[in-house]
């Protein structure tokens, strides 16, 4: 029991410290921070059952107890807004905090009995799997946007979240194994240290990528709607002509930022009408569209620039990071830059 008292010690301080850099730590988006760090304060009231003893009262220990049904609400929201930079929080999204209000209320004036204990344990479950299924929905949809509308590497973002919510998704699966050992059993005490070593992993994991990787949340913006896709393609096949000429001879796929709406513009069209031209007739979203363009082109200075370093080729080509440009790369030849310099110089 001592080293998960210290474990939970640590951990708290970790959880509070994060919370102190996310609300103080100067960026263009706040509001994933701010949830985050709500997030991270939330838990440290569930987490400090780890080593402090909850005081005697209803309303205390039901505020803890009831508090858990705060956490996953308040991670989708956080999601929303690392994936859409124009995500705001409305009064419309109190209505995720009902259920902690419903216990709050009824633990502080009856206490926590048997039967509420019951229903409680039931809610809890149901809820965290709701939102868990929640947040991957919001991640499909916002990876079929990006790829439709953005040629930046959004990817690394959808990665990012999906990964976090699975390692959530595990620790609860221990938690939940956790509740069918004798508590006080080697067994019980075994988990409760495995849980506590996971969770400290998790936390250091996230920390270090949102240190190493200042631009993950970037976002897009929320308003867009997915393309539907249709059997026949009602336009003159010339549009694509034009399109595939104006890649050619403009290249405006080398700008970094470039976006289904930027390249509409740029060729008098709507962004609907493109993005169905390039669905329907290449086969791929706009996201991939754009790339091949990139690697067509880095594959030449792969082969007739040897002076040049890849990370050199690709912010020459558009792209804005390695992690995206091999990803891309390997997808389109099926095998690394370096790999492939070798195999034509």
């Amino acid at each position: 029991m001592a080293l998960i008292n210290d474990l939970g010690k640590i951990i708290v301080f970790l959880f509070l410290l994060l919370s102190v850099f996310l609300v103080t730590v100067k960026t263009e988006r706040k509001l994933p921070n701010y949830l985050f760090a709500a997030f991270l304060l939330i838990s440290v009231v569930d987490l400090s059952g780890f080593f402090l003893t909850t005081p005697d009262h209803n309303v205390i220990k039901g505020f803890k107890v009831s508090s858990i049904l705060l956490q996953m609400p308040v991670y989708y929201l956080y999601v929303n807004a690392a994936c859409y930079y124009n995500f705001t929080l409305n009064k419309k999204h109190l209505i995720h905090g009902l259920p902690f209000l419903f216990f709050f209320i009824w633990f502080s004036m009856k206490g926590i009995t048997g039967q509420g204990d019951w229903l409680f344990d039931i809610i809890s479950t149901i809820q965290y799997y709701y939102y868990i299924v929640a947040v991957f929905l919001t991640l499909k949809t916002f990876k079929k946007l990006y790829q439709e509308n953005y040629s930046s590497n959004h990817d690394l973002t959808y990665k990012w979240l999906s990964q976090t919510t699975v390692l959530f998704l595990i620790g609860n699966f221990f938690v939940l194994i956790r509740g069918f050992v004798q508590n006080g059993s080697t067994l019980f005490l075994a988990l409760y240290t495995f849980s506590s070593v996971f969770v400290l992993f998790v936390i250091s994991w996230f920390v270090l990528n949102a240190l190493y990787r200042p631009n993950l949340l970037a976002g897009i913006n929320k308003d867009l709607v997915p393309v539907n896709p249709v059997t026949e393609f009602k336009e003159e096949p010339e549009q694509l002509k034009h399109l595939l000429k104006f890649m050619e001879t403009e290249k405006p796929y080398l700008n970094d930022k470039l976006t289904l709406q930027k390249l509409a513009e740029q060729i008098d069209m709507s962004e609907k009408q493109l993005s169905l031209l390039i669905n329907q007739y290449t086969g791929k979203h706009f996201f991939d569209f754009i790339n091949e363009f990139r690697i067509n082109d880095a594959k030449e200075l792969l082969k007739d620039q040897p002076q040049l370093t890849v990370l050199e080729i690709l912010y020459e080509v558009g792209f804005n990071s390695r992690s995206s440009f091999y990803t891309a790369f390997k997808k389109e030849t099926r095998v690394t830059p370096t790999e492939y310099r070798k195999s034509v110089v």
